[in-house]
């Protein structure tokens, strides 16, 4: 259930406190999911509701605390309010009494920021209308749709539900293909999945699991086996895969194993064209090559696991791309969507795992500020398939380049 929200297109409600804004959640889901108060200040923290629209699919809306808290805990309450806003794929600010200024400009901003859609919410238009100039006001400055509305009126939430439908961008619900432009109808396709100490007990890992469910899709043959049956199964069959996607951490034997006409990547890079800014990580993978004695290089999770003793982010990775530098780095690992430790600009490179867990809106938005600052970022296939010496051949499905030669360039 968890994996299925962490995917579900998410929608921001912001206003001011008491502007009505878990009325309105609730109002939307016809039922009570979010405490509604007269006194302003009930939202704390941001909290995620799932529900279901009719004609369109399940979503996730999340009530956040006012943008006008005040005090020390309201000013971090404010902070988590604006964080939240780099995770959704719409947004909804709440007004009232035709009330417009600096706090609901900033909201506005940070959408602007993330590009993110969003579209206003007058409430509580039975105690004060919506006035035409305030409205006509906002539609010239901001372009978006302005809706008087009121919890108390029946068919209200029609209009609002309409809104969403016509607002939010069709990326952040349509599921686009892994391997579609890859393979065609029949092909085979051949998935390495070993299962070592860090796999799941009884099944296998997301990014397996989608692979598998694609390939399906575009009525490709999948077959599924572990690291030590390739050679075997290639030599007893005479089958020749039209794709062959292995787990990052055994690519060198994946190479050895399967044929160099036969096209080889692995499932974090797949992921990493799927929902990461592709061509900023293959601009920033061969910076490894430039890293320093004493280099601080970030790598992100995205979600929280145990970790294993020999865990891929704070063991693995470290442990490859130092002894291919011949340096000695400092590595930080930050799992799920916290705040980073320290300023991004302390930085050398951030590496960010394939993002199975979240949307691609949040997984954009995680590695902005790096693009935007100047440093360099990878994903972790991307970065086990260069300081293995396998790089051009990894990412050659989709870039389209022969795989000539096993260098770093």
């Amino acid at each position: 259930m968890q994996k299925g929200k962490a995917s579900t297109p998410h929608i921001g409600i912001y206003g001011r406190r008491n502007n009505g804004k878990s009325s309105l959640i609730n109002q939307l889901a016809g039922q009570d999911i979010a405490i509604v108060s007269d006194f302003a200040g009930t939202t704390t923290d941001p909290v995620k509701k799932s529900f279901e629209i009719t004609g369109f699919g399940p979503v996730v809306l999340i009530d956040t605390a006012g943008i006008d808290d005040e005090g020390e805990l309201g000013q971090k309450r404010i902070a988590k309010t604006k964080a939240s806003i780099k995770s959704i794929d719409l947004g909804i600010l709440v007004i009232t009494d035709n009330h417009f200024d600096s706090f609901e400009a900033n909201v506005i901003k940070s959408f602007q920021k993330t590009d993110t859609p969003f579209f206003i919410v007058h409430n509580k238009s039975d105690q004060s209308e919506l006035k035409t100039d305030l409205a006509q006001k906002l539609q010239g400055k901001y372009g978006c749709k302005i809706i008087s509305h009121s919890t108390f009126t029946n068919g209200q939430a029609e209009m609002i539900i309409d809104a969403i439908k016509k607002t939010i961008p069709e990326s952040a619900y349509s599921t686009p293909s892994l391997v579609g432009d890859l393979v065609q109808y029949g092909d085979i396709v051949l998935l390495i999945t070993p299962i070592d100490i860090e796999a799941p007990e009884g099944r296998l890992i997301l990014p397996q699991v989608q692979a598998i469910r694609d390939i399906l899709d575009n009525d490709a043959i999948c077959i599924v086996l572990k690291e030590r049956e390739v050679d075997s199964f290639l030599k007893q069959t005479d089958i020749k895969p039209a794709l062959a996607i292995t787990d990052s951490q055994i690519f060198t034997k994946a190479d050895a194993s399967i044929p160099r006409d036969i096209p080889l990547t692995s499932f974090s890079i797949v992921l990493a064209r799927f929902k990461g800014d592709f061509d900023a990580y293959l601009q920033g993978t061969p910076k490894l090559n430039d890293l320093q004695n004493g280099d601080r290089i970030l790598l992100l999770e995205s979600c929280t696991h145990h970790v294993a003793c020999d865990d891929i982010g704070r063991v693995k990775i470290p442990r490859w791309i130092s002894a291919f530098t011949g340096k000695e780095h400092e590595y930080e690992v930050v799992a799920g969507l916290n705040d980073l430790p320290r300023p991004i600009t302390d930085y050398a490179l951030v590496i960010q795992c394939g993002g199975c867990m979240i949307t691609r809106k949040q997984l954009v938005n995680r590695i902005k500020p790096a693009i935007e600052a100047g440093i360099p970022v990878t994903n972790y296939g991307m970065a086990i398939a260069y300081v293995q010496g396998i790089y051009k051949r990894a990412v050659a499905p989709f870039t389209k380049q022969p795989d000539s030669s096993d260098d770093y360039l």
